[in-house]
């Protein structure tokens, strides 16, 4: 690399003279731009972007009023504070340092709605627009203090090598989502499904639930859906029919057929799950008998193809779900360095995590970090944090992104177990965001705003409490957004979902953080023309 000195800046800028040009009138300013991502009367989600100038940036604070009767309760991405309608935005320690020339974002929700501007706005002390210096005047712009000489001023040596990009290319983003096997009886939802409604072609991974880990050891959870189930010629991906004594049928068979048509969609196998994770405790015994089990079932002959990895949805190992392990802090580790072995370096390995960011919580118990090297990507479960299990409330959003004011519980939301694991030093790349796919409610609720009251779980098409987005965007419509998500109101029921909209702010959220991408329970649950899925694709392009 060609080393930059003191004396070729003043050659240069010599030669710039003639034309009228020197290093002073040359220099670009650093700037801040706001922007509305999105805006659902109610509330909005807002986005600022800051732009080094000429100079590389070692920090900055970007500052505005808002119009008298707009608020932002909750930011990510930067730390916010605020003073009466003044509002003052310091960036994290990941996002200080910017490049010549770079950008970072960070975004908020507001409310309420039609905010077209923000009003004296300020970056490191100098308007947004860029007038003015934003490095103190005695410092010369093309010469930033903290670069010595020798080093090219495009790389501030405050930056890590191994520190992500702060805003991460468009492309090569993962959109995972679960496919249940029992969604083919009563739910009458089917691999086709995801070709009819457009969902295949936007997919980059299907996450197929669940197996079974009884004793230890990873078996099948239900042998008619899985590879016995005959299929009709309408029902079927290809448009044929199963016959009596072919040697594969059910949902195996018609995902072999779906990767035959959409070539780029990897199948993994999930085994667990809130119902089957009693069996990890035994695996933890012994990790090699258990990933040796669990080779031999997902590489079976009948179906090695069908599947390109395992997942392991373990709820929760070193702490309680359905049932409670009691393993250690290494079991986690230890079970997915003995599949990682057993399956090699080309399969998937990934893993479906708590996503309980409180204090002393579930992520803090078992050593996740030390499992991720071993892993291809991690998915926090950023759903089911409040819900109708609590039957007399308060009524609480189920997947918030941020915290908000009456929270019930303090780090249960998407970002705070976000941070704690990049925090614990999982690359922010492998980590993907959970959305779901369905409501939470109560009944017998009087308060439209959250955390009121109510007598029970609201009635739900196959679980009280409990409801498909497909069925709740019309039973009861949004009537408002908290924590970056949505609730509705209704006939004294209190819903919280996301909607095609609060997924368009998650999903900026998870590409202003870098992470891998985001994934989905469950896929029965969508539009017929798979909306949601449209919005999680177009929202990481």
């Amino acid at each position: 690399m060609r080393r930059i000195t003191i004396g070729s800046f003043i050659a240069a800028a010599a030669l710039l003279a003639p034309l009228g040009m020197n290093a002073a009138t040359a220099a670009t300013p650093a700037t801040a731009t706001y922007s509305t991502v999105s805006d659902w009367g109610s509330g909005f989600e807002g986005k600022v972007t800051v732009k080094a100038g000429t100079s590389a940036l070692t920090s900055w604070k970007v500052e505005f009023d808002l119009p008298a009767g707009k608020s932002i309760p909750s930011a990510w991405d930067a730390d916010l504070t605020k003073s009466g309608d003044h509002y003052t935005f310091v960036n994290k320690p990941w996002n200080g340092a910017l490049a010549a020339g770079a950008t970072v974002s960070f975004g908020f929700n507001g409310a309420p709605g039609g905010l077209t501007g923000v009003l004296n706005c300020k970056l490191n002390g100098a308007a947004c627009n860029g007038t003015g210096p934003t490095t103190p005047p005695t410092v010369p712009p093309t010469v930033p203090p903290t670069v010595p000489p020798t080093v090219p001023p495009t790389v501030p040596p405050t930056v890590p090598p191994t520190v992500p990009p702060t805003v991460p290319p468009a492309s090569g983003k993962k959109l995972v989502g679960y496919f249940t096997e029992w969604g083919v009886y009563a739910r009458n939802y089917h691999v086709k499904n995801l070709v009819t409604s457009g969902s295949a072609a936007k997919l980059t991974h299907i996450l197929y639930a669940f197996g079974n880990t009884a004793g230890g050891r990873c078996s099948i959870g239900d042998s008619y859906a899985d590879y016995d189930k005959a299929y009709t010629a309408d029902q079927s991906v290809d448009g044929v029919a199963d016959t009596w004594d072919q040697p594969l049928r059910g949902n195996f068979n018609q995902l072999r057929k779906l990767k035959k048509a959409y070539p780029h969609i990897k199948v993994i196998w999930s085994f667990g799950g809130w119902t089957w994770s009693g069996g990890f405790t035994q695996a933890a015994a012994n990790p090699a008998a258990f990933a040796e089990s669990c080779y031999n079932l997902v590489e079976d002959p009948r179906w090695a193809d069908v599947f390109d990895g395992i997942d392991v949805d373990w709820e929760y190992p070193n702490a309680c779900g359905l049932t409670c392990d009691a393993s250690g802090p290494n079991a986690f580790k230890n079970v997915i360095s003995a599949l990682r072995s057993r399956f090699g370096a080309n399969a998937l390995v990934t893993a479906a995590t708590t996503a309980d960011g409180s204090t002393g919580g579930k992520i803090d118990v078992a050593d996740y970090a030390g499992a991720i090297n071993n892993l291809d990507w991690l998915m926090p479960m950023t759903y089911d944090y409040f819900g109708a299990f609590n039957a007399q409330g308060p009524t609480a959003p189920h997947s918030p992104l941020t915290s908000y004011t009456g929270i019930p519980t303090a780090g249960f939301n998407s970002d705070a177990a976000i941070q704690k694991f990049k925090a614990k030093g999982i690359p922010a790349s492998k980590l993907l965001l959970g959305i779901g796919f369905y409501g939470r409610g109560w009944t017998g609720v009087t308060q439209a705003a959250p955390g009121g009251t109510a007598t029970g779980a609201a009635p739900g098409t196959y679980e009280a409490g409990n409801e498909d987005y497909k069925v709740l965007k019309t039973k009861c419509p949004a009537t408002g957004t908290v924590g970056g998500t949505a609730y509705g109101f209704c006939n004294g029921q209190w819903w919280s979902y996301d909607t095609p909209s609060t997924i368009a702010g998650k999903m900026t959220y998870a590409k202003n953080q870098g992470l891998g991408g985001a994934f989905f329970w469950e896929t029965s649950g969508d539009t017929a023309n798979g909306e949601l899925i449209t919005a999680i694709s177009n929202g990481l392009k």
